[in-house]
């Protein structure tokens, strides 16, 4: 699993109802219903991710995100979780609506645009930053809506969203005191555990 499911992982409560959205090859759903006897389903539209889904036996579903999750029932989920992904949607104002409709919670990762490195290298260099933390140029990158840390706050403030609880992590995936002091700056990765 990648670093930062695992991070996630370690959020997720046993025996619930979990819908993953942009899940990949659902290694995160598959670890959940093997470890944590969890049940439920992965949202993905790329087609190498349903096939690694399929491979390991997760309930997967091809949908495209920005079109909404009208196919289910208000709280039909306990949690919803979308790792990396939020970013890459046209309207992820909307998309986290519909995730708190539909679950009962969410877990929400996405990487801070605000970290310094990217502050320093588009100051210093007056380009987009390309890193092992963003390694995509600006004409190629899934990432259309660049959120830093304090955005995500201000987003669930305007829009009522309790935060449960949130985590500032570095490159490793380690929530230290100092990434808590000024995330905004210093987190790589923002972790926010959700509900209404």
């Amino acid at each position: 699993m990648r670093s930062d499911l695992e991070f996630i992982n370690r959020w997720i409560q046993a025996n619930i109802k979990v819908l993953d959205l942009g899940c990949g090859d659902g290694a995160l759903l598959d670890h959940l219903m093997r470890h944590k006897q969890v049940t439920g389903y992965g949202l993905e539209i790329d087609a190498a991710g349903i096939q690694g889904c399929v491979e390991k036996g997760v309930p997967v579903l091809e949908q495209d995100l920005d079109q909404g999750l009208h196919n289910f029932d208000d709280q039909s989920f306990d949690l919803v979780v979308m790792a990396h992904a939020l970013q890459q949607f046209r309207r992820p104002d909307l998309l986290l609506d519909e995730m708190l409709r539909v679950g009962k919670e969410a877990i929400i990762t996405f990487p801070n645009f605000g970290h310094w490195r990217n502050r320093m290298h588009l100051g210093l260099h007056g380009r987009m930053p390309v890193s092992e933390f963003l390694p995509y140029n600006w004409y190629d990158t899934p990432n259309i809506h660049f959120c830093t840390f304090d955005d995500f706050r201000d987003l669930c403030h305007a829009k009522g969203i309790k935060i449960v609880k949130w985590a500032a992590v570095d490159g490793k995936l380690q929530d230290h005191w100092w990434t808590r002091l000024m995330p905004n700056l210093l987190s790589e990765t923002a972790v926010f555990h959700v509900t209404r």
